[in-house]
């Protein structure tokens, strides 16, 4: 029987000894290329091709399923018609009411109005807010569709579908741009408007016999007369300005409104509808106490708006302060 030869020693060595050790230079040299394995990043071509092949199809098919749950997705939602409205939606059915000019953008959390009457370089940054602002109102054609479906409304001439009221501000008293919105006189004007939501209608204060207790006296007063001499502007959301505190009411001074003291019916529901600007209240302060801050509520009257204070529910807060 012949005599089994043990291997030699050697044979077994190479899968005990240790690596060659490779600078950090040579290691990335042959990270980068390695001619004896053909490897490029330390995968071979064919390796990498696989790899890129697969993560193609990946990407591709991913892509594609996206797309299509976009699509699905898409069919569901009309361009103008929000899914959700009024109780539905998270803005709800009471609106609120904005004030402009509002201070600038590093003081977004400001609500004070303060300049120095006698300054232009001081007022200026009000007066250019406003510019801004009323831009959209000077040139219809900037907005979209505006221009082509603008129609004159007035309480008696409701707008046809498919159409917007126009919004003219030249109507708007001494609260204009050649007159500086009066800002140079230490009278300025403040312009309110009703925040928009889909869908809303107003249920107007129209019967001066049934007006709420809270209402100001002057405003209960005003919708008596209108009642009396112009009953067919009756559905309006009226608007009523004076002081929070019993200081501020006596240093805020007369006020006046322009065209009207209120936002008139024929403008809602709000729709959507190409070219649609918000209509304006401008409210004129004509002789404030200067060198002291008046606080001011603005409020929006109509019987499904309620107002709370600390919610700023139909209602906007602001302080005013001429030096």
């Amino acid at each position: 029987m012949p005599k089994q030869v043990e291997e030699p020693f050697d044979q077994f060595q190479q899968y005990y000894r240790s690596p060659n050790k490779l600078s950090a230079k040579e290691s990335f040299r042959l990270f980068l290329w390695n001619p004896a394995e053909g490897e490029i990043f330390g995968r071979t071509p064919s390796s990498w091709t696989k790899i890129g092949t697969f993560y193609m199809i990946f990407y591709c098919v991913l892509a594609a399923l996206v797309a299509v749950c976009m699509w699905v997705f898409f069919q569901t939602l009309d361009p103008r018609t929000p899914k959700w409205q009024l109780d539905q939606s998270l803005i709800g059915t009471n609106p609120g009411l904005g004030f402009r000019p509002l201070p600038s953008e590093d003081n977004v959390e400001s609500t004070l109005i303060w300049y120095k009457g006698t300054e232009e370089k001081n007022y200026k940054q009000w007066t250019d807010a406003l510019d801004d602002f009323l831009q959209d109102y000077r040139t219809p054609g900037q907005i979209s569709g505006r221009g082509q479906n603008i129609y004159n409304c007035d309480y008696t001439h409701l707008p046809p579908p498919r159409t917007v009221c126009d919004v003219d501000i030249k109507q708007y008293g001494p609260c204009t741009l050649e007159n500086h919105y009066n800002y140079h006189k230490s009278a300025p004007c403040i312009f309110l408007k009703l925040n928009k939501i889909y869908g809303w209608i107003p249920e107007f204060f129209n019967d001066s016999a049934n007006l709420p207790g809270n209402m100001p006296k002057d405003l209960q007063e005003y919708i008596k007369t209108v009642d009396d001499k112009e009953k067919h502007t009756m559905n309006t959301v009226w608007v009523s300005c004076e002081g929070e505190n019993p200081a501020d009411i006596e240093n805020v001074g007369p006020i006046k409104y322009y065209p009207r003291r209120g936002f008139p019916g024929y403008y809602y529901p709000y729709e959507n509808s190409e070219g649609y600007l918000s209509p304006l209240v401008a409210v004129h302060f004509e002789r404030p106490i200067r060198g002291i801050i008046i606080n001011i509520e603005c409020k929006a009257w109509a019987r499904n708006i309620k107002h709370d204070r600390h919610e700023r529910l139909g209602s906007v807060h602001f302080e005013l302060l001429i030096d």
